[in-house]
């Protein structure tokens, strides 16, 4: 465990201590520090976008790697004085002291969880070990990359069938594979209708030759050629903390929250992928500045009402 950045008077809480070092994490942390609030981030160092090769659709920053992103959004921040601290948080006491493993305990007035999610992938042979490679999730994230190639969508989710048709746009040669999912006459109408081909049969592992996917492997034995393929992993929002607080849930399940990311517990604040699984890198780093915003007015009410206080009490007296 390492800690970067401006310290804090020992017993002195910080204003707001940020949990995930993501985009959104960091981003909310940048717009605070700014406001010349001190702020501490805690990253355990497991980003869900590490698997990929590049970050697509942040204006700017468009083709750059994730891990060169986060690298410059820390050195950022420690620029104006956050203070980064690399472990992982066990759980958040209500007050706010937020606990690390292996015993550190921050103490906070604000709270922003930005913990993200983990991708729950089927169990074929291939696919962990091709995931954000030429086994891909996001059309809008890499979509553009496999433009026209032979692409596959594997039917290992309930949203398959929708996945497939949104990715007709990027392809004319795209095949759709049920694998375990039945497919519906009013789907399969869909598929046929929108130009992308159904091809039956249990899919049991993914293809590889000289390091790239080359195909689907059907149980039969077929191999349909593919240069690309695309599932609908299970995402997981990583909300523990937000449990353990006892935030309420949407109907979803996904933790509720309102524009700011502001969730039903005062003082803490949620954003990114933990309550957006469909959240981008760019979308995340908006959702971190508007949480700063909103945080820091929270921050300004409280520390007016205290001077208030304060000036009645010396004035009485």
């Amino acid at each position: 465990m390492s800690e970067t950045g401006a310290s804090v008077a020992a017993g002195e809480p910080y204003d707001v201590v940020v949990v995930g070092g993501g985009a959104g994490g960091l981003n909310a942390a940048l717009v605070l520090a700014r406001a010349r609030r001190r702020v501490a981030v805690v990253d355990a160092g497991e980003p869900r976008n590490a698997p990929a090769a590049h970050v697509h659709g942040f204006l700017s920053r468009d083709g750059v790697s994730p891990a060169s992103l986060l690298d410059a959004g820390r050195a950022e921040i420690t620029g104006y004085g956050v203070t980064l601290v690399e472990g992982r948080v066990e759980r958040i006491e209500p007050g706010y002291r937020v606990h690390l493993v292996g015993g550190q305990v921050l103490r906070a007035r604000r709270v922003v969880v930005a913990t993200g999610l983990r991708d729950e992938l089927p169990g074929i042979p291939g696919v962990r070990e091709r995931w954000g490679r030429d086994l891909l999730h996001c059309p809008y994230c890499h979509g553009y990359e496999v433009r026209d190639e032979p692409l596959g969508v594997l039917g290992t989710h309930p949203d398959a069938v929708r996945h497939a048709l949104l990715l007709r746009q990027w392809t004319e040669d795209l095949i759709y594979f049920p694998h375990t999912q039945g497919l519906g006459e009013g789907e399969r109408l869909q598929l046929t209708a929108f130009g992308v081909r159904v091809v039956e049969g249990t899919v049991e592992r993914l293809a590889v030759e000289h390091d790239r996917l080359s195909g689907v492997v059907l149980a039969g034995g077929e191999t349909v050629s593919r240069s690309a393929v695309f599932i609908f992993p299970r995402m997981v929002p990583g909300d523990d903390l937000l449990a353990g607080l006892g935030c309420e849930r949407e109907e979803t399940g996904l933790v509720r929250t309102d524009r700011s990311g502001r969730t039903s517990v005062p003082g803490v604040w949620a954003v990114g992928n933990v309550v957006d699984p469909r959240a981008q890198v760019i979308t995340a780093a908006g959702m971190g500045s508007a949480a700063a915003f909103a945080i820091n007015a929270d921050l300004v009410q409280e520390d007016v009402a205290r001077a208030v206080k304060d000036h009645l009490r010396r004035v009485e007296g």
